[in-house]
Protein backbone atom coordinates (compact mmCIF):
# COMPACT_ATOMS: atom_id res chain seq x y z
CA UNK A 1 0.00 0.00 0.00
CA UNK A 2 2.76 2.45 0.99
CA UNK A 3 4.75 1.47 -2.05
CA UNK A 4 1.75 2.20 -4.28
CA UNK A 5 1.36 5.66 -2.70
CA UNK A 6 5.06 6.35 -3.13
CA UNK A 7 4.89 5.40 -6.82
CA UNK A 8 1.80 7.58 -7.23
CA UNK A 9 3.42 10.62 -5.58
CA UNK A 10 6.65 10.12 -7.52
CA UNK A 11 4.71 9.91 -10.77
CA UNK A 12 2.73 13.03 -9.87
CA UNK A 13 5.92 14.94 -9.05
CA UNK A 14 7.53 13.78 -12.28
CA UNK A 15 4.45 14.84 -14.20
CA UNK A 16 4.41 18.29 -12.59
CA UNK A 17 8.13 18.65 -13.27
CA UNK A 18 7.64 17.59 -16.89
CA UNK A 19 4.78 20.04 -17.37
CA UNK A 20 6.85 22.79 -15.73
CA UNK A 21 9.82 22.09 -17.95
CA UNK A 22 7.57 22.02 -21.01
CA UNK A 23 6.00 25.37 -20.10
CA UNK A 24 9.42 26.85 -19.35
CA UNK A 25 10.71 25.57 -22.68
CA UNK A 26 7.77 27.07 -24.54
CA UNK A 27 8.30 30.40 -22.77
CA UNK A 28 11.95 30.42 -23.79
CA UNK A 29 11.12 29.41 -27.38
CA UNK A 30 8.46 32.09 -27.70
CA UNK A 31 10.08 34.99 -25.81
CA UNK A 32 13.85 34.58 -26.27
CA UNK A 33 13.90 35.41 -30.02
CA UNK A 34 11.91 38.58 -29.28
CA UNK A 35 14.39 39.90 -26.72
CA UNK A 36 16.06 43.20 -27.69
CA UNK A 37 19.58 43.40 -29.04
CA UNK A 38 22.33 43.92 -26.47
CA UNK A 39 24.16 46.46 -28.62
CA UNK A 40 23.60 49.23 -26.07
CA UNK A 41 25.53 47.07 -23.58
CA UNK A 42 28.20 45.53 -25.81
CA UNK A 43 28.88 48.99 -27.28
CA UNK A 44 28.14 50.94 -24.10
CA UNK A 45 27.99 54.69 -24.75
CA UNK A 46 26.38 56.46 -21.81
CA UNK A 47 25.02 60.00 -21.91
CA UNK A 48 27.84 62.32 -20.90
CA UNK A 49 27.34 65.93 -19.75
CA UNK A 50 28.74 69.09 -21.27
CA UNK A 51 31.90 70.00 -19.33
CA UNK A 52 33.45 73.48 -19.24
CA UNK A 53 37.16 73.56 -18.39
CA UNK A 54 39.74 76.16 -17.39
CA UNK A 55 42.90 76.82 -19.41
CA UNK A 56 44.62 74.22 -17.20
CA UNK A 57 41.90 71.64 -17.80
CA UNK A 58 40.22 72.06 -14.39
CA UNK A 59 36.44 71.58 -14.31
CA UNK A 60 34.55 74.89 -14.11
CA UNK A 61 31.01 73.68 -14.76
CA UNK A 62 28.96 70.70 -15.88
CA UNK A 63 25.59 70.58 -17.63
CA UNK A 64 23.32 67.65 -18.41
CA UNK A 65 20.36 65.72 -17.08
CA UNK A 66 22.72 62.86 -16.24
CA UNK A 67 25.89 63.93 -14.48
CA UNK A 68 28.32 61.10 -15.03
CA UNK A 69 32.03 60.30 -14.72
CA UNK A 70 32.67 57.01 -16.52
CA UNK A 71 35.07 54.68 -14.71
CA UNK A 72 36.78 51.50 -15.84
CA UNK A 73 36.19 48.54 -13.52
CA UNK A 74 39.92 48.48 -12.73
CA UNK A 75 39.65 52.03 -11.37
CA UNK A 76 36.78 51.18 -9.01
CA UNK A 77 38.02 50.68 -5.42
CA UNK A 78 37.59 47.16 -4.04
CA UNK A 79 35.81 48.66 -1.03
CA UNK A 80 33.00 49.95 -3.26
CA UNK A 81 32.68 46.64 -5.11
CA UNK A 82 32.37 44.84 -1.78
CA UNK A 83 29.81 47.35 -0.48
CA UNK A 84 27.67 46.96 -3.62
CA UNK A 85 27.81 43.17 -3.47
CA UNK A 86 26.92 43.24 0.23
CA UNK A 87 23.95 45.55 -0.33
CA UNK A 88 22.63 44.32 -3.69
CA UNK A 89 23.90 40.89 -4.75
CA UNK A 90 26.35 38.97 -2.55
CA UNK A 91 26.42 35.94 -4.92
CA UNK A 92 26.97 38.02 -8.07
CA UNK A 93 30.14 36.17 -9.04
CA UNK A 94 28.56 32.74 -8.34
CA UNK A 95 25.15 32.78 -10.06
CA UNK A 96 24.37 32.86 -13.78
CA UNK A 97 22.23 35.97 -13.83
CA UNK A 98 19.34 34.79 -11.64
CA UNK A 99 20.02 33.90 -8.01
CA UNK A 100 17.45 31.22 -7.08
CA UNK A 101 19.10 30.67 -3.69
CA UNK A 102 18.87 34.39 -2.98
CA UNK A 103 15.24 34.37 -4.09
CA UNK A 104 14.37 31.56 -1.66
CA UNK A 105 16.18 33.43 1.11
CA UNK A 106 14.20 36.59 0.33
CA UNK A 107 10.91 34.65 0.46
CA UNK A 108 11.90 33.06 3.77
CA UNK A 109 12.83 36.46 5.27
CA UNK A 110 9.56 38.01 4.11
CA UNK A 111 7.37 35.17 5.41
CA UNK A 112 9.07 34.36 8.72
CA UNK A 113 10.66 37.64 9.81
CA UNK A 114 8.41 40.18 8.14
CA UNK A 115 11.44 41.92 6.59
CA UNK A 116 11.17 42.51 2.85
CA UNK A 117 14.23 41.51 0.85
CA UNK A 118 14.79 42.03 -2.85
CA UNK A 119 15.64 39.09 -5.09
CA UNK A 120 16.84 41.02 -8.15
CA UNK A 121 20.47 40.44 -9.05
CA UNK A 122 22.79 43.11 -10.42
CA UNK A 123 22.42 41.56 -13.88
CA UNK A 124 18.62 41.72 -13.61
CA UNK A 125 18.87 45.37 -12.56
CA UNK A 126 20.99 46.11 -15.63
CA UNK A 127 18.36 44.41 -17.81
CA UNK A 128 15.59 46.42 -16.17
CA UNK A 129 17.43 49.75 -16.37
CA UNK A 130 18.23 49.43 -20.08
CA UNK A 131 15.34 47.51 -21.60
CA UNK A 132 12.27 47.28 -19.36
CA UNK A 133 9.65 49.40 -17.63
CA UNK A 134 8.79 49.36 -13.92
CA UNK A 135 5.39 47.71 -14.41
CA UNK A 136 4.82 44.65 -12.19
CA UNK A 137 3.59 41.95 -14.60
CA UNK A 138 4.48 38.30 -15.15
CA UNK A 139 5.44 39.01 -18.77
CA UNK A 140 7.89 41.74 -17.74
CA UNK A 141 9.43 39.54 -15.05
CA UNK A 142 9.93 36.68 -17.51
CA UNK A 143 11.60 39.08 -19.94
CA UNK A 144 13.84 40.32 -17.12
CA UNK A 145 14.95 36.78 -16.25
CA UNK A 146 15.62 35.85 -19.89
CA UNK A 147 17.47 39.10 -20.52
CA UNK A 148 19.64 38.42 -17.47
CA UNK A 149 20.66 35.06 -18.94
CA UNK A 150 21.30 36.65 -22.34
CA UNK A 151 23.46 39.37 -20.79
CA UNK A 152 25.47 36.81 -18.81
CA UNK A 153 26.04 34.83 -22.02
CA UNK A 154 27.46 37.85 -23.86
CA UNK A 155 29.32 39.87 -21.22
CA UNK A 156 31.77 38.98 -18.48
CA UNK A 157 30.94 39.57 -14.82
CA UNK A 158 33.32 42.54 -14.63
CA UNK A 159 31.80 44.08 -17.77
CA UNK A 160 28.30 43.78 -16.27
CA UNK A 161 29.42 45.28 -12.96
CA UNK A 162 31.23 48.13 -14.76
CA UNK A 163 28.07 49.04 -16.69
CA UNK A 164 25.99 48.86 -13.51
CA UNK A 165 28.38 51.12 -11.56
CA UNK A 166 28.41 53.73 -14.35
CA UNK A 167 24.72 53.69 -15.32
CA UNK A 168 22.78 53.53 -12.04
CA UNK A 169 20.78 56.57 -10.91
CA UNK A 170 21.97 57.70 -7.46
CA UNK A 171 19.93 60.88 -6.95
CA UNK A 172 20.91 64.57 -7.18
CA UNK A 173 21.25 64.03 -10.96
CA UNK A 174 24.22 61.74 -10.26
CA UNK A 175 24.46 58.72 -12.56
CA UNK A 176 27.16 56.27 -11.63
CA UNK A 177 29.36 56.19 -8.57
CA UNK A 178 32.10 58.39 -10.05
CA UNK A 179 29.73 61.34 -10.29
CA UNK A 180 28.01 60.50 -6.99
CA UNK A 181 31.32 60.73 -5.11
CA UNK A 182 31.86 64.25 -6.44
CA UNK A 183 28.26 65.41 -5.98
CA UNK A 184 27.72 64.11 -2.44
CA UNK A 185 31.25 64.42 -1.03
CA UNK A 186 33.16 66.72 -3.42
CA UNK A 187 36.05 64.31 -4.04
CA UNK A 188 37.06 61.45 -6.37
CA UNK A 189 35.73 57.96 -5.73
CA UNK A 190 39.22 56.67 -4.93
CA UNK A 191 39.48 59.07 -1.97
CA UNK A 192 36.27 58.01 -0.21
CA UNK A 193 36.42 56.41 3.22
CA UNK A 194 34.46 53.33 4.29
CA UNK A 195 31.57 55.29 5.82
CA UNK A 196 31.20 57.37 2.63
CA UNK A 197 31.36 54.30 0.40
CA UNK A 198 28.66 52.58 2.46
CA UNK A 199 26.44 55.67 2.18
CA UNK A 200 26.71 55.61 -1.63
CA UNK A 201 26.23 51.83 -1.80
CA UNK A 202 22.90 52.23 -0.04
CA UNK A 203 21.49 54.54 -2.72
CA UNK A 204 20.62 52.12 -5.59
CA UNK A 205 17.73 50.57 -3.65
CA UNK A 206 15.84 53.91 -3.59
CA UNK A 207 17.84 57.07 -4.44
CA UNK A 208 15.09 59.46 -3.36
CA UNK A 209 14.28 57.67 -0.09
CA UNK A 210 17.92 57.23 1.01
CA UNK A 211 19.29 60.52 -0.35
CA UNK A 212 21.58 61.96 2.40
CA UNK A 213 20.74 65.51 1.30
CA UNK A 214 16.95 65.18 1.40
CA UNK A 215 16.59 62.33 3.94
CA UNK A 216 19.69 62.21 6.18
CA UNK A 217 18.09 60.00 8.85
CA UNK A 218 16.91 57.31 6.42
CA UNK A 219 20.23 57.53 4.60
CA UNK A 220 22.05 56.83 7.87
CA UNK A 221 19.87 53.77 8.56
CA UNK A 222 20.58 52.43 5.08
CA UNK A 223 24.31 53.09 5.51
CA UNK A 224 24.27 51.12 8.75
CA UNK A 225 22.59 48.21 6.95
CA UNK A 226 25.31 48.19 4.28
CA UNK A 227 28.06 48.29 6.91
CA UNK A 228 26.39 45.47 8.84
CA UNK A 229 26.18 43.29 5.71
CA UNK A 230 29.83 44.01 4.89
CA UNK A 231 30.81 42.91 8.39
CA UNK A 232 28.65 39.74 8.18
CA UNK A 233 30.24 38.79 4.85
CA UNK A 234 33.76 39.35 6.19
CA UNK A 235 34.58 42.32 3.96
CA UNK A 236 35.40 44.52 6.98
CA UNK A 237 36.38 43.92 10.60
CA UNK A 238 34.31 44.69 13.68
CA UNK A 239 36.66 47.60 14.42
CA UNK A 240 36.24 49.05 10.92
CA UNK A 241 32.47 48.70 11.24
CA UNK A 242 32.40 50.55 14.57
CA UNK A 243 34.65 53.38 13.33
CA UNK A 244 32.63 53.87 10.13
CA UNK A 245 29.33 53.79 12.01
CA UNK A 246 30.49 56.60 14.32
CA UNK A 247 32.01 58.76 11.56
CA UNK A 248 30.24 62.07 10.90
CA UNK A 249 29.90 62.70 7.16
CA UNK A 250 30.13 66.10 5.45
CA UNK A 251 27.45 65.99 2.74
CA UNK A 252 27.51 68.67 0.04
CA UNK A 253 24.16 70.46 -0.14
CA UNK A 254 24.66 72.34 -3.41
CA UNK A 255 25.24 71.15 -6.97
CA UNK A 256 27.94 73.72 -7.75
CA UNK A 257 31.29 72.37 -8.90
CA UNK A 258 33.54 72.01 -5.82
CA UNK A 259 36.59 74.25 -5.65
CA UNK A 260 35.56 76.65 -8.46
CA UNK A 261 33.72 79.95 -8.64
CA UNK A 262 33.25 80.27 -12.39
CA UNK A 263 29.51 79.72 -12.66
CA UNK A 264 28.94 82.79 -14.84
CA UNK A 265 31.71 81.67 -17.23
CA UNK A 266 30.30 78.15 -17.39
CA UNK A 267 26.83 79.49 -18.17
CA UNK A 268 28.23 81.66 -20.99
CA UNK A 269 29.91 78.60 -22.51
CA UNK A 270 26.73 76.54 -22.12
CA UNK A 271 24.69 79.09 -24.05
CA UNK A 272 27.16 79.12 -26.96
CA UNK A 273 27.28 75.31 -27.21
CA UNK A 274 23.50 74.96 -26.86
CA UNK A 275 22.95 77.39 -29.75
CA UNK A 276 25.18 75.20 -31.93
CA UNK A 277 24.05 71.69 -30.91
CA UNK A 278 20.70 72.01 -29.14
CA UNK A 279 19.78 69.28 -26.65
CA UNK A 280 22.60 67.05 -27.95
CA UNK A 281 24.98 69.39 -26.13
CA UNK A 282 23.95 67.79 -22.84
CA UNK A 283 24.54 64.13 -23.69
CA UNK A 284 27.46 63.85 -26.14
CA UNK A 285 30.29 64.59 -23.73
CA UNK A 286 31.32 67.90 -25.32
CA UNK A 287 34.29 69.55 -23.58
CA UNK A 288 34.78 73.34 -23.77
CA UNK A 289 38.28 74.63 -23.04
CA UNK A 290 38.22 78.29 -21.94
CA UNK A 291 40.97 80.89 -21.43
CA UNK A 292 40.08 81.22 -17.74
CA UNK A 293 43.04 80.72 -15.42
CA UNK A 294 41.89 79.09 -12.23
CA UNK A 295 44.19 81.12 -9.94
CA UNK A 296 43.12 84.40 -11.58
CA UNK A 297 39.45 83.42 -11.37
CA UNK A 298 39.71 82.57 -7.69
CA UNK A 299 41.53 85.83 -6.91
CA UNK A 300 38.87 87.80 -8.81
CA UNK A 301 36.07 86.01 -6.97
CA UNK A 302 37.58 86.74 -3.56
CA UNK A 303 38.23 90.38 -4.45
CA UNK A 304 34.66 90.97 -5.66
CA UNK A 305 33.15 89.19 -2.69
CA UNK A 306 35.27 91.08 -0.15
CA UNK A 307 34.58 94.42 -1.83
CA UNK A 308 30.82 93.88 -1.87
CA UNK A 309 30.68 92.67 1.74
CA UNK A 310 32.83 95.57 2.98
CA UNK A 311 30.62 98.07 1.13
CA UNK A 312 27.47 96.47 2.49
CA UNK A 313 28.73 96.50 6.09
CA UNK A 314 29.59 100.20 5.85
CA UNK A 315 25.91 100.89 5.18
CA UNK A 316 24.71 99.16 8.34
CA UNK A 317 22.56 96.21 9.35
CA UNK A 318 19.12 96.01 7.70
CA UNK A 319 17.65 93.39 10.02
CA UNK A 320 16.83 89.65 9.85
CA UNK A 321 15.67 88.07 6.58
CA UNK A 322 12.49 86.73 8.20
CA UNK A 323 10.87 85.96 11.55
CA UNK A 324 9.55 82.53 12.57
CA UNK A 325 7.12 81.57 15.30
CA UNK A 326 9.14 78.84 17.04
CA UNK A 327 7.07 76.28 18.99
CA UNK A 328 8.28 74.86 22.30
CA UNK A 329 7.72 71.23 21.23
CA UNK A 330 10.96 69.72 19.89
CA UNK A 331 9.38 67.76 17.02
CA UNK A 332 7.29 70.73 15.88
CA UNK A 333 10.35 73.00 16.17
CA UNK A 334 12.36 70.70 13.91
CA UNK A 335 9.64 70.82 11.23
CA UNK A 336 9.50 74.63 11.32
CA UNK A 337 13.29 74.90 11.08
CA UNK A 338 13.49 72.40 8.19
CA UNK A 339 10.93 74.42 6.22
CA UNK A 340 12.73 77.69 6.97
CA UNK A 341 16.13 76.42 5.85
CA UNK A 342 14.65 75.24 2.55
CA UNK A 343 14.07 78.92 1.73
CA UNK A 344 17.32 80.21 3.25
CA UNK A 345 20.21 78.29 1.72
CA UNK A 346 23.85 79.11 2.46
CA UNK A 347 25.72 81.56 0.23
CA UNK A 348 29.35 80.43 0.41
CA UNK A 349 30.51 81.61 3.86
CA UNK A 350 27.27 83.49 4.61
CA UNK A 351 25.55 80.71 6.53
CA UNK A 352 21.85 80.61 7.35
CA UNK A 353 20.86 80.30 11.01
CA UNK A 354 17.79 80.82 13.21
CA UNK A 355 18.04 82.68 16.52
CA UNK A 356 17.00 80.66 19.58
CA UNK A 357 17.98 83.23 22.22
CA UNK A 358 19.09 86.87 21.91
CA UNK A 359 20.41 89.38 24.43
CA UNK A 360 22.61 92.50 24.43
CA UNK A 361 25.77 90.46 25.05
CA UNK A 362 25.16 87.14 23.31
CA UNK A 363 23.08 85.48 20.61
CA UNK A 364 22.46 81.74 20.35
CA UNK A 365 21.39 80.33 16.97
CA UNK A 366 20.99 76.96 15.25
CA UNK A 367 22.24 75.86 11.82
CA UNK A 368 20.40 73.49 9.40
CA UNK A 369 22.55 70.53 10.52
CA UNK A 370 21.64 71.16 14.18
CA UNK A 371 24.92 72.88 15.08
CA UNK A 372 24.46 75.48 17.83
CA UNK A 373 26.23 78.80 17.23
CA UNK A 374 27.17 81.16 20.08
CA UNK A 375 27.94 84.77 19.07
CA UNK A 376 29.30 87.37 21.48
CA UNK A 377 31.83 90.19 21.79
CA UNK A 378 33.14 91.52 18.46
CA UNK A 379 30.80 89.16 16.62
CA UNK A 380 27.86 91.37 17.67
CA UNK A 381 29.36 94.78 16.83
CA UNK A 382 27.68 94.96 13.42
CA UNK A 383 24.21 94.30 14.91
CA UNK A 384 24.52 96.11 18.25
CA UNK A 385 21.68 98.50 17.40
CA UNK A 386 19.40 95.53 16.64
CA UNK A 387 19.92 94.15 20.17
CA UNK A 388 18.66 97.22 22.04
CA UNK A 389 15.16 97.56 23.47
CA UNK A 390 14.54 100.62 21.29
CA UNK A 391 15.29 98.79 18.02
CA UNK A 392 12.40 98.81 15.49
CA UNK A 393 10.53 95.50 15.37
CA UNK A 394 11.69 94.76 11.80
CA UNK A 395 15.31 95.30 12.86
CA UNK A 396 15.38 93.69 16.30
CA UNK A 397 17.16 90.37 16.78
CA UNK A 398 14.92 88.03 18.75
CA UNK A 399 13.92 84.37 18.99
CA UNK A 400 12.85 83.10 15.56
CA UNK A 401 14.89 85.62 13.52
CA UNK A 402 16.46 84.18 10.34
CA UNK A 403 20.00 85.57 10.12
CA UNK A 404 23.37 85.06 8.43
CA UNK A 405 26.50 84.12 10.34
CA UNK A 406 30.16 83.94 9.33
CA UNK A 407 33.05 82.18 11.00
CA UNK A 408 36.33 84.10 11.12
CA UNK A 409 39.56 82.34 12.09
CA UNK A 410 40.62 85.05 14.55
CA UNK A 411 37.33 86.37 15.94
CA UNK A 412 35.09 83.29 15.67
CA UNK A 413 31.39 83.60 14.83
CA UNK A 414 29.93 86.93 13.74
CA UNK A 415 26.52 88.05 12.46
CA UNK A 416 26.45 89.31 8.88
CA UNK A 417 23.86 89.72 6.11
CA UNK A 418 23.33 89.07 2.41
CA UNK A 419 24.31 92.20 0.44
CA UNK A 420 21.79 93.97 -1.76
CA UNK A 421 24.40 95.46 -4.10
CA UNK A 422 26.08 93.62 -6.99
CA UNK A 423 29.48 93.85 -8.66
CA UNK A 424 31.31 92.38 -11.64
CA UNK A 425 34.90 91.88 -12.74
CA UNK A 426 36.77 91.09 -15.97
CA UNK A 427 40.50 90.47 -16.43
CA UNK A 428 42.05 90.31 -19.91
CA UNK A 429 45.51 89.34 -21.09
CA UNK A 430 46.84 92.53 -22.77
CA UNK A 431 48.92 90.48 -25.20
CA UNK A 432 46.04 88.69 -26.89
CA UNK A 433 42.78 89.86 -25.31
CA UNK A 434 42.07 86.48 -23.72
CA UNK A 435 39.70 86.65 -20.74
CA UNK A 436 41.55 85.13 -17.78
CA UNK A 437 38.91 85.87 -15.12
CA UNK A 438 35.25 86.88 -15.19
CA UNK A 439 32.83 87.42 -12.31
CA UNK A 440 29.27 88.27 -13.33
CA UNK A 441 27.83 88.96 -9.89
CA UNK A 442 28.05 88.34 -6.15
CA UNK A 443 26.42 84.87 -6.13
CA UNK A 444 25.31 83.05 -9.30
CA UNK A 445 22.92 80.81 -7.37
CA UNK A 446 21.03 83.81 -5.99
CA UNK A 447 21.11 85.99 -9.10
CA UNK A 448 22.04 84.55 -12.51
CA UNK A 449 22.00 87.95 -14.22
CA UNK A 450 25.49 88.45 -15.69
CA UNK A 451 26.52 92.04 -14.99
CA UNK A 452 29.47 91.70 -17.39
CA UNK A 453 27.60 90.64 -20.53
CA UNK A 454 23.96 91.55 -19.85
CA UNK A 455 24.09 94.89 -18.05
CA UNK A 456 23.98 98.08 -20.16
CA UNK A 457 26.35 100.37 -18.27
CA UNK A 458 27.90 103.72 -19.16
CA UNK A 459 31.68 103.28 -19.42
CA UNK A 460 32.52 106.27 -17.23
CA UNK A 461 36.22 106.85 -16.64
CA UNK A 462 37.10 103.38 -17.86
CA UNK A 463 37.08 104.81 -21.41
CA UNK A 464 39.91 107.24 -20.62
CA UNK A 465 42.85 104.81 -21.00
CA UNK A 466 41.71 104.00 -24.52
CA UNK A 467 41.36 107.70 -25.46
CA UNK A 468 44.70 108.66 -23.90
CA UNK A 469 46.61 105.72 -25.40
CA UNK A 470 45.28 106.59 -28.86
CA UNK A 471 46.34 110.21 -28.33
CA UNK A 472 49.86 109.17 -27.27
CA UNK A 473 50.10 106.98 -30.36
CA UNK A 474 49.24 110.06 -32.48
CA UNK A 475 52.09 112.06 -30.92
CA UNK A 476 50.28 113.91 -28.15
CA UNK A 477 52.08 114.41 -24.82
CA UNK A 478 50.85 115.40 -21.33
CA UNK A 479 51.96 118.95 -22.19
CA UNK A 480 49.95 119.17 -25.41
CA UNK A 481 47.44 122.02 -25.34
CA UNK A 482 44.00 121.07 -26.66
CA UNK A 483 41.49 123.66 -27.82
CA UNK A 484 38.32 122.71 -25.94
CA UNK A 485 36.18 125.31 -27.70
CA UNK A 486 32.97 124.07 -29.36
CA UNK A 487 33.42 122.63 -32.86
CA UNK A 488 30.36 124.44 -34.21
Amino acid sequence: MLRRWFVYLASLAAGVLLVGCTVAGLVVILLYPKLPSLEVLTDYRPKLPLRVLSAEGELLGEFGVERRIVLSIKDVPDLLKQAILAAEDERFYQHGGVDYLGGLRAVYATVFSGRKQGASTITMQVARNFFLTREQTVHRKLNEVLLAYKIEANLSKDEILEIYLNQINLGQRAYGFGAAAQIYFGKPLAELQLAEVAMLAGLPKAPSAYNPVANPKRAKLRQQYVLRRMRELGFITVEQYAAADKMSLQIRKELRTPGTHADYVAEMARQVVFEAYGEDAYKNGIRVLTTIRKADQEAAYRAVRKGVLDYDRRHGYRGPEAFLDLPADAAALEEVLDAAFQDASDSEDLLAAVVLEAGPRSVRAVRPDGELVEISGDGLKFVQRALTDKAPRTLKLRRGAVIRVQREEKTGWMISQLPQVEASFVALDPRNGAITALIGGFDFYRNKFNHVTQAQRQPGSSIKPFIYSAALEKGFTPATVINDAPLY
